[in-house]
């Protein structure tokens, strides 16, 4: 067959063997696109590639500069974006399907992009806080997270063929990881459309890259313990490849995220005279027609009040009636094709499956008629079918059955505790919602429910106007869910790109472990300098550096003073006739007097460097402070965080100090770490 859809590995564009070749077809006309295979592809040489090549370049990456890299990607593309859309209509996707395929995976690049912002400028992250290890402190431990050396390769599912890519792609890479994405057959040849243009684009650094438009077969037995494995799609197919002997015998890290059996409740409170029903209605509505159902968030249970049951069948088949179909190229057209004509197939068996327990209320299997713009028997059309189980604790075909297509089935409860019970007979969901006004009832949902999901929507008038909606993963939420969606889980933010790196407890003195992290580490050396650090720039401050400060003896005045300028006159401070039954021995000084003297004691008046206060990260007062006290502070640097350099401003960085108050015991009474902002030397 000709038009071959040409592979992405080891750095060039390859045109399949033809080996195992895979026919592509227009999900609206029929037409060949394309034909992909993987043949002639040697996985091992692509993986060690990308190990030696894009995992050596990537890992010497700092965090802020991968973020940075992914950042002009995303620009990159959003600028070609309109060029995506006539090849997504070809799979069978609205302009609004296509939207959340396209735009909703750019925006994913923009989303991870932004976590640079949360790492240190450094290749690897300093995880949690120190651990002592000794009485005296002079041996302790810490946890740093560090790229694997190996590579990520993203098994994707049809439905979102953009999407699947780049949500998982801009987390290995904010990670410093390469990957390999195998791309599902039917619908490859988009994703080879926009990895194309990122090639194109020189933007990613040589090897990070590299994309299978073809089968795929052994890509798992490469894999080595430093890799990662995700994989999008059927249950059925990802329970074979998590049991795959190379991924139990090497503990390769293994995320599946499979369709599920997700579910919508509408709460008791939600009668069809309030607008949680028809948020309802329009919310189950976009869940069965948007991607004409092939989306592993779609709601295939819906799960009602019995005596609601009829007005929901009522007013969902209304809504229904609407949904015209046909070619995504015709404005007039909200649900377009399934992706291929054996998908048609695939869903009919499944809706025979449920067929042989409860039945069709609205649509007819089988049912073609004329598409808009299109011919009915050319593409991959389906017309949306509501199923009614009127016994859901007997007919349980239903959660065992997904038919990946417009297709869902409504079901009644008689309470909250039915209701929770039936959302958890999917065994498992990515997503479950629930439809309500009253938070005791989402509150009890929620909880009840939380077990057996990995996201659970509350959606009522309140929320409305700006939730994403049910079947809408967010770049810094988790996605995934237990038991049948998989158990895995990807994005989630920060937790996404921490699969990505390899957590290690490091053990040692606390100067070691301060040399490690480049965070100081309470037991450390001071490093004493003639200059103090207000006085010097971003450059040339130094972890460890150290200012001991003069002291000052506190008194009754101050007590007094300070609750008159700041208005605090608590008890403790100012009645030392009512500490009776208290921890106190005398008048206290506030907590917040400690802190803004020792602020007095550090900080150096003139002008510098230093630009501003720019926070306060922890504060604990630990003793507390009677007249007649001596304090004085240790103001030591922390940790420098790198900033970005903005046009309209100079170019700066946050330094953290440690400021640790104490007696003339020598006991800490109070100690906090703040934040400044300090100009740097260099300003290009």
């Amino acid at each position: 067959m000709s038009n071959k859809l040409p592979n992405y590995a080891l750095g060039q564009w390859i045109n399949p063997s033809s080996e195992n070749e895979i026919p592509q077809y227009d999900a609206i006309t029929g037409e060949l696109i394309a034909v992909a295979g993987s043949g002639g592809l040697d996985f091992g040489e692509m993986m060690a590639y990308a190990r030696k090549v894009g995992n050596n370049k990537l890992r010497k990456m700092t965090f802020h500069e991968r973020g940075l890299m992914i950042k002009q990607l995303a620009l990159y593309l959003h600028a070609k974006r309109k060029d995506y859309y006539p090849l997504s209509y070809r799979t069978g996707a609205t302009k609004i399907d296509s939207w959340i395929d396209i735009e909703g995976g750019i925006g994913n690049l923009f989303a991870n992009a932004s976590l640079r912002k949360k790492f240190p400028n450094q290749p690897f992250d300093v995880d949690g806080d120190y651990v002592p290890l000794s009485k005296e402190g002079s041996f302790i431990g810490h946890h740093i997270m560090v790229p694997r050396r190996g590579v990520a390769v993203h098994i994707n599912a049809f439905n979102f063929p953009v999407w699947g890519m780049l949500e998982k792609c801009a987390v290995n890479w904010l990670a410093g990881m390469p990957a390999i994405v195998k791309a599902a057959e039917s619908t490859s040849f988009l994703t080879q459309s926009i990895t194309k243009d990122i090639i194109d684009s020189g933007i990613l650094p040589e090897g990070a890259l590299q994309l299978v438009c073809g089968t795929g077969f052994g890509i798992i037995e490469p894999l080595t313990s430093q890799d990662v494995c995700t994989f999008t799609g059927s249950a059925a197919t990802g329970r074979l490849l998590k049991a795959h002997p190379n991924i139990i015998n090497n503990a390769i890290p293994f995320n599946m995220e499979a369709d599920s059996l997700n579910c919508s409740v509408l709460g008791e409170d939600a009668t069809p005279d309030t607008e949680e029903f028809n948020l309802f209605i329009k919310e189950v509505h976009r869940e069965m027609t948007v991607k004409c159902g092939q989306k592993c968030t779609a709601i295939r249970r819906i799960i009602v009040p019995e005596n609601l049951v009829e007005d929901v069948q009522i007013a969902l088949g209304k809504r229904l009636a609407k949904t015209t179909i046909g070619s995504p190229f015709e404005k007039e057209v909200r649900m377009g094709a399934l992706v291929s004509k054996e998908q048609v197939e695939a869903v009919n068996a499944q809706v025979k499956k449920l067929m042989q327990e409860q039945e069709i209320v609205y649509g007819e299997y089988g049912k073609t008629s004329d598409a808009i713009g299109a011919k009915w028997d050319a593409g991959a059309f389906y017309h949306p079918l509501l199923f009614l189980n009127d016994a859901p604790f007997k007919k349980l075909a239903v959660h065992e059955t997904e038919a990946f297509g417009p297709v869902s089935t409504l079901m009644p409860y008689k309470s909250m505790d039915e209701a929770i019970e039936l959302a958890q007979m999917g065994k498992g969901s990515l997503v479950s919602s629930i439809c309500t006004d009253n938070d005791d009832i989402a509150r009890e949902f929620v909880i009840g429910a939380a077990t057996h999901h990995g996201r659970v929507l509350v959606l009522n008038r309140r929320s409305a106007k700006e939730s994403t909606g049910h079947g809408s993963p967010m770049p810094m939420l988790v996605h995934g869910g237990p038991g049948r969606a998989g158990g895995g889980e990807e994005m989630g933010g920060l937790r996404g790109v921490k699969h990505y790196l390899q957590r290690c407890a490091i053990q040692g003195t606390p100067q070691t472990i301060t040399k490690i992290t480049g965070v100081f580490q309470p037991g450390s050396d001071y490093v004493e300098k003639p200059v103090h650090p207000f006085r010097k720039h971003f450059e040339e401050l130094e972890v460890g550096e150290t200012v001991f400060t003069h002291k000052h003896t506190v008194t009754d005045a101050d007590i007094v003073n300070f609750a008159n300028v700041s208005g605090d006159n608590f008890y403790a401070h100012m009645d030392a006739t009512s500490l009776e039954g208290t921890m106190f021995e005398g008048r206290v000084a506030h907590g917040y007097f400690v802190l803004a003297k020792a602020a007095g004691l550090f900080v150096d008046p003139k002008k510098g460097p230093v630009l501003l206060n720019y926070g306060l990260d922890e504060c604990r007062f630990t003793k507390p402070v009677y007249p007649g006290m001596t304090l004085g502070v240790k103001f030591t640097v922390k940790e420098k965080l790198d900033q970005e350099k903005r046009e309209d401003e100079p170019a700066k960085g946050i330094v953290r100090f440690l400021v640790d108050v104490y007696d003339e015991t020598g006991e800490t009474v109070a100690i906090a770490t703040i934040l400044t902002m300090v100009k740097k030397l260099k300003q290009d």
